[in-house]
């Protein structure tokens, strides 16, 4: 099939190549003329496992790019996968989406035949009917289910592993009130069906469906991940490894055991931002949203007690600290709502300075929060000399082979925000919630 994706960020760029693996012919269109060119030259545009074999193999090729709406005329879909960002209330600013929306519309203007749309963009259930929808026939100057047919199908990828949660995911998810739309979408996850490990349930339902399947999902994974610290924080009370309470939780299958590793908080681009805009919405139509406010609560206070922890065994005030991880999570350059913020502002806050160190994420860090202030060095040896403690914010694997390295701390006080670093003799060590 001949597939158009509008967007090549994390999302937009992974669907592209994971895609155009799967046998599809595929078009990226994006403002950037700088990705446009590197997807063109088989290179990805962002730091993703295995991202780079998949661009490499088709980009320029089965895989194209281009900055002209104009491309998605001789596609038989397209999908929508741009930003969602959050306005100053938590609700989300659709903006981006809107204006690609009329752009496709004005593009499609000349195209014979009905084209389909899919929404892969995380937003609030009735936006894409009572918004962009309308925006694309309009634009179109198209009727909506005769010369248009817009669907919703929500993206279930963690960074990091992206590429692996494409092309073996747990469940697709359509929602379509359209018959064409929905037999295009399955044609498109066919290949991506068949060559997965195992059965993939694939869930056809409603546009508005789709697009809560998708909150209720992180809001509840962010749930679980809050549960799980302030469990820890009573475990750390009582002398109790947490760790070994969850490892026998997650036996349970009524909880599984993914998420029940209790550490520095949960970011990223999406349960902050997804979490935010769901507790928005059930504001506007009334609904008090007591425990998702709890959940939040809870995230926010995790990187303020690594600090206070911190703060038991050495004076902050006039301290180098070392800050051991930048990216939200492992595997990625994605410092969207990293736990680091807040720490590195909490040790500046307390008078401390700052010596950070993140494999690849450090001139996202810079570009993305130009606010925060930390000296990056190259490696986490250059990190540790020489300072007075350390925090690790991100368990890159690299850091669980730190051993003497430590030696070379001013005093060698680590705390401990992901349970990677191996605690020994020493070492003054403090784990988050254990």
């Amino acid at each position: 099939m001949e597939v158009s994706i509008i967007g090549s960020g994390y999302v937009g760029t992974t669907v592209a190549a994971c895609l155009a693996a799967a046998g599809h012919r595929v078009t990226n269109v994006d403002i950037d003329t700088a990705v446009v060119d590197a997807i063109n030259a088989g290179e990805a545009p962002i730091h993703e496992p295995g991202l780079d074999e998949l661009v490499g193999r088709h980009g320029g090729d089965r895989l194209q790019a281009t900055t002209e709406y104009d491309a998605v005329r001789e596609t038989d879909l397209t999908l929508l996968a741009l930003p969602t960002p959050s306005n100053d209330d938590g609700s989300i600013d659709s903006s981006i989406l809107e204006a690609a929306a009329t752009s496709l519309g004005e593009a499609l203007a000349d195209k014979e035949g009905p084209h389909v749309v899919a929404v892969k963009s995380t937003v609030i259930p009735g936006i894409v009917e009572e918004t962009i929808a309308p925006q694309i026939a309009a634009a179109a100057d198209g009727t909506l289910g005769e010369d248009i047919h817009v669907a919703t199908n929500p993206e279930f990828l963690r960074e990091g592993s992206a590429v692996e949660d494409f092309q073996n995911p747990d469940r697709v998810v359509i929602g379509a009130d359209s018959s064409l739309a929905r037999e295009r979408l399955e044609a498109v996850y066919e290949p991506v069906v068949e060559g997965a490990n195992g059965d993939v349930p694939v869930v056809t339902t409603g546009t508005r469906e789709a697009m809560m399947i998708k909150y209720a999902s992180n809001a509840f994974l962010a749930s679980k991940v809050s549960l799980i610290n302030e469990l820890g924080d009573i475990c750390k009370a009582y002398g109790v490894d947490s760790y070994a309470v969850a490892d026998a939780l997650g036996l349970d299958h009524r909880i599984g055991e993914r998420f029940l590793r209790s550490g520095v908080g949960w970011g990223g681009s999406c349960f902050p931002k997804d979490t935010d805009a769901l507790v928005a919405a059930a504001r506007e139509r009334g609904v008090d949203p007591v425990v998702l406010d709890a959940v939040k609560e809870r995230n926010d206070r995790q990187p303020e007690r690594l600090l206070d922890l911190l703060a038991e065994h050495i004076d902050i005030d006039g301290a180098t600290v070392a800050v051991l991880g930048l990216a939200f999570k492992p595997g990625t350059d994605d410092t969207r709502n990293t736990r680091a913020v807040p720490v590195i502002e909490g040790v500046r806050e307390r008078g401390g300075e700052v010596v950070a160190y993140d494999p690849v994420a450090v001139e996202d860090m810079r570009e993305r929060y130009p606010g925060v202030a930390f000296e990056a060095v190259a490696s986490p040896a250059e990190a540790l000399d020489g300072a007075d403690g350390a925090l690790v914010v991100t368990d890159w694997d690299e850091f669980a082979t730190l051993d003497e390295e430590f030696d070379a701390m001013a005093t060698p006080v680590v705390v401990d925000g992901r349970r990677i670093v191996s605690r020994r003799d020493g070492i003054t060590y403090e784990g988050l919630t254990w």
